[in-house]
């Protein structure tokens, strides 16, 4: 009995074992549909880690797209009493005349 199962099992091994329909050219949907799983779930990583590297100032720091601009850092350093009254007067203008010359 073993022996005719395990021949009916080799004579029709998709019929048998997956089902009459996965014969058929469907299955070519099955690894698309991974890849389109995988590829939404990296673009939506890296949108999140776009945005968060933007809020940090920058891709490691870097670039011009930061949310502290120097008038912010002046300010700051002032506010910590870094610098007197005097010397956050005299950089601010000295900021605000280049900014407006460029």
């Amino acid at each position: 009995m073993l022996s005719s199962l395990a021949t009916a099992v080799a004579s029709a091994p998709c019929v048998v074992a997956y089902g009459p329909h996965f014969a058929g050219w469907w299955w070519i949907f099955v690894p698309i549909f991974w890849i389109l799983v995988f590829v939404l779930l990296f673009a939506f990583a890296g949108r999140r880690w776009r945005r968060a590297a933007i809020a940090r100032g920058g891709y490691g720091g870097w670039g011009n797209g930061g949310t502290r601009s120097a008038e912010s850092t002046l300010a700051q350093r002032y506010a910590n009493g870094d610098i007197d009254e005097q010397e956050y007067r005299a950089r601010l203008e000295v900021l605000r005349a280049n900014r407006d010359s460029a």
